[in-house]
């Protein structure tokens, strides 16, 4: 019998785990991120118990981390040149034929 005391100081991880039921009727546990853990149960509750006894005999002597590393995003290439022409007097006039012909171009595609 489990003590009270034991159950307050234990400490418990969360992981996820996909249940699937199979074709032949039996059910299939796979924890998320490690695909190489799996079990099969006749039930969904017996593949559960199944996939928690590996994963605890698989952690006994391993564990799992959560590693950060520096992004390597580049930098978007057009930020050097995003408003260039804002302060150009013929900006407007430029913004107005892009208009214009998109117009054309959209009347063209409503009649075909």
């Amino acid at each position: 019998m489990v003590s009270f005391n034991s159950l307050i100081n234990a400490s418990y991880d969360s992981y996820n785990a996909l249940i699937e039921k199979n074709q032949d009727g039996t059910f299939s546990a796979t924890l998320i991120g490690l695909s190489d853990c799996k079990s099969i149960g006749q039930t969904e509750n017996e593949a559960i118990e199944k996939l928690q006894d590996m994963l605890q005999a698989r952690l006994s002597n391993s564990k799992l981390v959560t590693l950060q590393i520096q992004s390597l995003k580049t930098e978007n290439p057009w930020i050097k040149v995003a408003g260039m022409y804002k302060d150009n007097p013929l900006f407007d006039e430029v913004l107005a034929e892009i208009e214009a012909e998109r117009q054309i171009i959209s009347a063209e595609q409503e009649k075909d």
